[in-house]
């Protein structure tokens, strides 16, 4: 998709910019998803791309998705949308990060408590109120226990609770948060942490993990030990950090 409506994109070198931008809310629409799964795929092309980051310029991160296509003409549609963005996002190799100032609500809480990592203001709300109109959250369902839990994530999927940035910390769903007046520094600080690495050794990493989550501990081990042999040590970069840190210089990576 060379053009989008609904979203705005912005390259930096190492980093990839979604930028949610339907206000006042940034409501979910099947179009919208269409959009954020183009620009997904976009990023996952760019084999130098350290993070992607999904944000918004208005007060809000997303109210969630459209109720209006809940209806049963539209929902089989709808919830393909849905899967294939969240599909999309799984298969991107560089680190994900959602930067959330304001409600993430819904689907939009969905979007980014997906993402490898969570920054969040201090002003930042999240919740899952999808109980309340007699439906659930099939990402949330699916993810919300991996992330805090079976018992903490019936409780936030049966009960529908908004909660604020300070307890959703708290509990594991989210990495950060800061105040207000400094978000946007902090965020550019982390973001800026992940850029100044390799793409190449991020993407493995990030491999080692994910495939490694599901195994039982033996299997893991012998997994993230063939990945480290076989796919880390074959990169240039792996090579190149390592022959830095003996020669006591910086490392000039290739991304590759």
């Amino acid at each position: 998709m060379s053009t989008y409506k609904l979203i705005k994109i912005e390259r930096t070198p190492g980093r990839f910019d979604i930028i949610l931008n339907s206000p006042p809310v940034n409501i979910l629409t099947i179009a919208m998803m269409e959009e954020i799964t183009a620009a997904s795929d976009e990023a996952a092309r760019d084999h130098r791309l350290k993070a992607l980051v999904f944000r918004s310029e208005s007060k809000h991160f997303s109210a969630g998705a459209d109720v209006s296509e809940h209806t049963a003409d539209k929902v089989e549609a709808m919830i393909g949308a849905f899967g294939n963005m969240f599909r999309s996002l799984a298969a991107v190799p560089a680190v994900t990060i959602a930067v959330v100032d304001g409600s993430a609500l819904g689907g939009g809480c969905e979007l980014a408590t997906f993402c490898d990592i969570v920054l969040a203001s201090e002003r930042a709300k999240f919740g899952q109120p999808e109980i309340q109109l007699g439906v659930f959250p099939p990402v949330a369902a699916a993810v919300f226990p991996r992330l805090v839990g079976r018992n903490r994530a019936i409780e936030l999927l049966i009960t529908g609770k908004i909660i604020a940035a300070s307890e959703a910390l708290e509990m594991g769903l989210i990495n950060h948060v800061w105040s207000a007046d400094e978000f946007s520094a902090k965020v550019n600080e982390f973001i800026n942490s992940i850029t100044s690495l390799s793409a190449a050794s991020i993407a493995v990493t990030k491999k080692a993990i994910v495939q490694g989550l599901d195994q039982p501990l033996p299997g893991a081990l012998r997994l993230v030990d063939e990945i480290y042999l076989r796919e880390l040590m074959a990169t240039q970069d792996a090579q190149e950090g390592l022959k830095a840190f003996l020669e006591k210089r910086k490392p000039v990576w290739k991304d590759k």
